[in-house]
């Protein structure tokens, strides 16, 4: 009786160990999706800020951060022998899913303005990541620093345009509004939000 009482206590003890190897295995791996997912998705907001175009090339804010999500146009590549085209893409989130769409390669000025105020069928749609509350963007617009207010870009946009107007300025490239953005993302997974700042056309 004695040999089986020690027995059946080894055998608790050892399914407990064994119990709570898997469960922080699990948790590991969990851990290690979502790094994963995180990364895929910097990594995309980064190459898209860092093809951003300047405003001048779309008549306006290259970068657009609004409550329905983060739009950047930037420089599509169509092939070696081929002049680069521009494309606009979107980040929003939607039912916790945070979803990248992108516009195909525009060839004009026109297609370009009808493309920032909305998607249509042509688009592509890549979900990137789930479980997401929201995302915040922040725009750093010089000289007056970070902003979360679109009419602070436009304002930037408008003193640039002003600027120009200068004979020495004239031959100068219209300066970007929004010079860098940061992200936030919020999750009630997460204990706190996770940032990350990317620098626009770098």
């Amino acid at each position: 009786m004695v040999a089986i009482a020690i027995l059946a206590v080894v055998a608790v003890l050892s399914w407990r160990g064994l119990d709570a190897i898997a469960r922080g295995r699990d948790a590991i791996s969990r851990s290690m999706d979502d790094e994963r997912v995180f990364a895929q998705l910097f990594d995309q907001m980064r190459i898209d800020a860092r093809q951003a175009v300047s405003d001048d090339e779309t008549g306006g804010s290259a970068i657009v951060a609004e409550r329905s999500g983060l739009q950047i146009v930037r420089t599509y590549a169509v092939g070696q022998d081929r002049a680069p085209r521009l494309q606009v893409v979107r980040y929003e989130v939607a039912n916790g899913l945070v979803t990248r769409y992108a516009s195909p390669p525009l060839r004009n000025f026109g297609q370009v303005r009808r493309a920032m105020r909305g998607a249509d069928s042509t688009w592509t749609a890549v979900p990137l990541m789930s479980g997401v509350g929201e995302i915040q963007v922040r725009m750093f617009v010089p000289p007056g620093g970070w902003t979360m207010q679109m009419a602070d870009v436009r304002n930037a946009i408008e003193t640039n345009d002003n600027n120009l107007t200068i004979p020495q300025l004239a031959a100068m490239p219209l300066p970007r509004a929004v010079a860098g953005f940061k992200v936030s993302i919020r999750s009630s997974s997460l204990a706190r939000p996770i940032d990350r700042a990317f620098l626009v056309g770098e």
